[in-house]
């Protein structure tokens, strides 16, 4: 019997049947893929055959159906592990806020490129625009010109006041969407506010460290009214960018993308090689020095922390 992973708490997974049946399931065996070694190997948005326990209304998944796309990230501890964090998505919105707690530009980077490594649509939800001063608006039109100018969508969104929610509602009717973002960023919120029977516990921000303090634990798919799925996740700390080949990387910064058969060396690393379109480029302000910089943290492994 096939089934659809929409809820995961490590051991145990929740799986929705076709006729709208929802059991527990647990994993028989192992499940790979690439080669990649992960803490997880089912994840919410899985497509898995399950058989019934005797006896038991629990079931186990001994099938994984082929993954059209997902979100990975390294394992915060375990440097050579990885976390799925969802599979089979039609768009991932990172929800991103200027402060309490702050998004950097790297953190932002980091997501965009680990979307486009595995082909997901991505867009950007700026929230808390009830807090916003003058001087936090001018600078919310900073960040949006960044990522604008490159293809990204971005979006202004409340979600205590309700500001632009039918917006974000119309973008997600009938599509499998992740939300992401660092905890207290108000994605808890943001999801209550599109879906308000859900009722999520939310949380404050940390006074001491200015950072949010997780409330969602696991991850889950909540169903919309209209046809497809919100996929919640835990918040985010830390995102180590894992299974791209340093060679490969410029190819998932769109503005990158656009120059690289016009490099003089077919192998240009977009380092210091004469004659980079990539680096002229930057020096001509074409390419967002923020970006660049975000290439060469990625390039050389550097910090994942936000």
């Amino acid at each position: 019997m096939q089934g659809l992973i929409i809820r995961s708490t490590g051991s145990w997974y929740q799986v929705q049947l076709p006729d709208g049946r929802r059991v527990e399931a647990r994993i028989k065996g192992k499940f790979r893929i690439k080669g990649l070694s992960t803490t997880n190997p089912v994840a919410v948005g899985d497509v898995v055959d399950i058989e019934f326990e005797p006896g038991s209304d629990n079931a186990v998944i001994n099938n994984l159906h082929p993954r059209r796309n997902y979100i990975i990230r390294k394992s915060i501890n375990l440097s050579k592990q990885a976390q799925i964090i969802a599979a089979n998505l039609d768009q991932a919105f990172l929800v991103v806020t200027l402060a309490s707690p702050r998004t950097s530009l790297g953190f932002i980077d980091r997501f965009l490129v680990t979307a486009e490594a595995y082909s997901i649509p991505a867009a950007l939800v700026f929230n808390k625009l009830d807090l916003f001063s003058k001087e936090g608006l001018e600078i919310l039109a900073e960040y949006q010109d960044i990522y604008r100018k490159i293809g990204y969508p971005c979006y202004e969104v409340s979600a205590l006041k309700g500001t632009n929610i039918d917006q974000i509602t119309e973008l997600i009717t009938g599509k499998t969407t992740l939300f992401s973002g660092h905890s207290g960023v108000g994605k808890s919120s943001l999801i209550n506010a599109l879906l308000p029977d859900l009722d999520i516990r939310t949380g404050e921000v940390s006074d001491w460290s200015d950072k949010g303090m997780h409330t969602t634990t696991f991850a889950e798919m909540h169903q919309l009214p209209g046809g497809g799925f919100i996929v919640d996740t835990p918040g985010i700390r830390e995102l180590g960018v894992i299974d791209i080949e340093q060679a490969e990387l410029s190819h998932f910064f769109p503005e990158m993308r656009d120059r690289l058969n016009q490099c003089r060396f077919n192998n240009c690393r977009h380092v210091n090689e004469p004659g980079c379109a990539v680096l002229e480029a930057v020096e001509e302000g074409e390419i967002d020095i923020s970006r660049y910089e975000s290439y060469l943290s990625i390039y050389h492994g550097n910090d994942t922390r936000a």
